[in-house]
């Protein structure tokens, strides 16, 4: 499908048909979450892109963008999860942004944490805003219960972005409906019985989880255990006491207990002969319920 040019969109804009799916405010965004001192510097909402992150990589890239710059789509036509995965949704059913961070005072080592970190905020964010129990899978998808089953709601993707920048890209699903699902194992924050499913609050609420956990984390210099990023996110990992299998690169898989996730974000599984291996990349497949 061929990438629509962003342009700016106001509150005001009446070519939207679905009265269930209001766009976003553009200006009350703004004037909510930019202020002096704070992590937001610039927040704009476009119609429509291929995906924004590749749209926010390239302009921080070009040295067109500063920290706390975000990027929001009503409609993705290109959007990427991890693997290349493509991601895609009707106008205005979710909530697809991208952020700019400069980390530079938190070692390069640490900034893998970044992923996982939004993972917490996120989550975060969507309990307090819209009333939804929601779970992390490991590294990065935001599951949600629909139905008695677990189903993957949103996911996030983090880019590098020249020598000190790293764009979070998230995609979530607000009021996807059933028919609606790319696959069925999808779900969305209206399916999971959201409380609210106003957007503008909802990416309020996550943005200002992500500042607040973000200015936490590089203020300890990005250490997961100082900050309580890596006891908050195994807290809400629902990978954690699984048996899953690990689809590593190069066509290898490893299956045992997700026993714990470490001090560099990786997560560990205990397999049949007691060994405990460390996975930092790879596809996590849940094989039984915790």
């Amino acid at each position: 499908m061929a990438c629509m040019t962003p342009r700016d969109v106001s509150g005001d804009d009446s070519r939207w048909s679905d009265l269930d799916r209001p766009p976003l405010n553009a200006a009350a965004l703004r004037r909510g979450l930019v202020r002096e001192g704070g992590l937001w510097s610039g927040i704009e909402v476009v119609a429509g892109t291929g995906s924004t992150n590749s749209d926010l990589v390239a302009r921080a890239t070009a040295g067109k963008a500063t920290e706390g710059a975000v990027l929001v789509a009503e409609e993705q036509t290109a959007g990427r999860g991890r693997l290349d995965r493509q991601w895609s949704a009707p106008a205005r059913s979710g909530l697809f942004f991208s952020v700019l961070l400069n980390p530079a005072d938190v070692p390069v080592a640490r900034w893998g944490w970044l992923p996982l970190l939004t993972g917490v905020a996120v989550a975060t964010g969507l309990s307090r805003a819209a009333g939804v129990d929601t779970a992390l899978k490991w590294p990065n998808d935001l599951l949600v219960t629909v139905g008695g089953e677990e189903r993957k709601a949103g996911g996030i993707l983090a880019e590098r972005a020249g020598e000190d920048g790293v764009v979070v890209g998230v995609g979530i699903n607000v009021t996807l409906r059933e028919d609606e699902l790319p696959v069925p194992t999808a779900g969305s924050l209206a399916l999971a019985g959201a409380v609210s499913t106003d957007r503008d609050p909802l990416l309020r609420a996550v943005l200002r989880s992500l500042e607040e956990w973000y200015e936490r984390w590089r203020a300890a210099a990005g250490d997961p255990t100082v900050s309580g990023l890596q006891e908050t996110y195994a807290a809400g990992c629902a990978t954690l006491g699984r048996t899953v299998r690990a689809e590593l690169p190069g066509d290898r898989a490893l299956v045992g207990e997700a026993v714990a996730v470490d001090g560099d974000g990786r997560l560990v599984i205990a397999t049949e002969e007691g060994v405990q291996k460390p996975v930092g990349a790879g596809d996590i497949v849940h094989l039984r319920p915790a």
